[in-house]
């Protein structure tokens, strides 16, 4: 129930340009920072909830400035329950730019898909079916996206990487009757129709920069844009005084940087 929170949000809408980038010149987005929960969570107008299924504690509720764990309330100095309280505006800040950051990464990832549709399918029936599946999937990834982010609930599953690979096998999809036409159209002979493939295959490539690189650039600055406040619940985190009933820290949020710090000092002992 790891998901990385961040890069879930970016990759749900880039995820579709890999696999139709038209070279190695477009560039990969990769993000600076990346954060793990194991918590589903829920914004409510009465507070936030983070659940999980295994470990302890395994649902955690607070607002404006109380806390609950495990249905039993927490008692907190005033000082932590001013942190309960920015940590609280600060998820109810980031959910929903979040959604907003999927829904266009789908929008740029199926432009994309779409591009390579219209361009290089010559079949004019099977390219109409083609982009109305397309539409559909469009459509239905969207759709996705407001039922869980878009109503400010983050739900185990609903993450990039189940979204990538519903790209890929729609990319699969498309693969084998856009390589047919082409072959179809390389191997004829037929001098107009090596001279329309060649201007659409070259065209393809100026045509996904235009509608992908730009974009996705802008796209991926915006998520950079939410390292600094996924750090800073990070570090209420480790300001809160309070502990829970076992005597452990309430951490919600984790970084991979942390992790991978952590791997780093084991393994050299």
């Amino acid at each position: 129930m790891h998901r990385r929170i961040i890069i879930s949000a970016l990759v749900l809408g880039l995820a579709a340009t890999g696999g139709v980038q038209a070279s190695d010149n477009h560039a990969h987005h990769h993000l600076q920072c990346s954060y793990n929960s194991d918590y589903d969570v829920q914004i409510k107008s009465d507070g936030i909830v983070f659940t999980r299924e295994q470990g302890h504690p395994g649902n955690v509720f607070m607002h404006n400035g109380q806390l609950r764990v495990d249905g039993q309330t927490v008692v907190v100095s005033p000082e932590d329950a001013a942190r309960l309280r920015e940590y609280e505006h600060q998820v109810r800040e980031l959910v929903p730019a979040m959604a907003d950051i999927a829904r266009d990464g789908v929008d740029i990832g199926y432009s994309a898909l779409t591009t390579v549709v219209a361009t290089l399918a010559d079949s004019g029936e099977e390219r109409t079916k083609m982009l109305q599946k397309l539409h559909d999937k469009h459509v239905a990834a969207l759709q996705q996206i407001d039922g869980t982010l878009g109503h400010g609930f983050w739900r185990a599953g609903d993450d990039g990487e189940a979204f990538g690979n519903n790209v890929q096998e729609t990319v699969a999809d498309m693969v084998g009757s856009i390589t047919g036409d082409v072959l179809k159209d390389a191997l004829s002979n037929d001098p107009s129709k090596l001279a329309a493939l060649e201007a659409r295959t070259s065209s393809l490539d100026t045509t996904i920069s235009k509608t992908v690189d730009g974009p996705a650039d802008k796209l991926t600055a915006r998520a950079e844009a939410l390292c600094p406040q996924f750090s800073q619940l990070q570090q209420l985190q480790q300001q809160f005084q309070f502990r829970l009933p076992q005597g452990e820290r309430l951490q919600l949020l984790t970084s991979d940087m942390d992790s991978d710090n952590k791997a780093s000092q084991y393994a050299d002992r």
